[in-house]
């Protein structure tokens, strides 16, 4: 049985990078949501010869995804410069690839224990250089705007009571950090590397 939950499950933000051991505590609905899941599947009895396997992706990309990725493709894809370039972070993402090649992986190999793991691409990636990668690819010149950091999160709060398309929750969408390890399904696989690399998937 696999649940598939999400590492928001684990935490909205994280210092340092998620491990699947990390003490649980989201604090939005959605994360309090996955991991009420969670744990209500873990309490179950599995049957004789069954496997209980949680997911938690992190954002997924691929053809036709929505929300914050797709919205900076069509940033860059409009030849619009991307105003955050001062914000330095680094984040894991998981290609649609890797994840129908890990699910498979997992259900191809029946010694592989019933748990939690979390799914992310190997690589972690900053938004600047994800912007860089749209570009290239898109055939478009790379514009990145270093604007004084304080400013732009004066607007985002200003955003917070006017409804500006950009408010303080976007903001730390966008420009924070949320690195993901990928060992312990890769350990339990016996893999090295996932077969696309991050900026492949891109």
């Amino acid at each position: 049985f696999f649940y598939f939950s999400s590492v928001k499950a684990a935490a909205d933000s994280i210092d340092g990078i998620l491990e699947e051991d990390y003490q649980a505590n989201p604090h939005t609905p959605y994360g309090k949501s996955k991991l009420e899941a969670e744990n209500h599947l873990l309490k179950q009895d599995l049957p004789a010869g069954k496997r209980l396997f949680i997911i938690r992706p992190c954002m997924i990309h691929g053809p036709g995804n929505k929300g914050n990725l797709n919205l900076l493709y069509q940033v860059v894809e409009k030849g619009l410069p991307w105003p955050l370039a001062s914000f330095e972070n680094q984040r894991s993402f998981l290609s649609i690839d890797n994840l129908n090649f890990l699910i498979l992986k997992m259900i191809e190999t029946p010694q592989i224990s019933s748990g939690i793991y979390n799914f992310a691409d190997d690589d972690y990636i900053s938004t600047n250089h994800l912007v860089q990668i749209i570009a290239n690819v898109s055939g478009k010149k790379e514009k990145l705007w270093k604007l004084n950091s304080n400013f732009i999160s004066g607007i985002a709060r200003a955003g917070d009571f006017f409804r500006l398309p950009l408010n303080s929750e976007r903001l730390k969408k966008l420009t924070e950090s949320y690195m993901v390890s990928n060992t312990k399904i890769k350990k339990a696989l016996g893999l090295s590397r996932l077969p696309v690399t991050a900026k492949q998937g891109l």
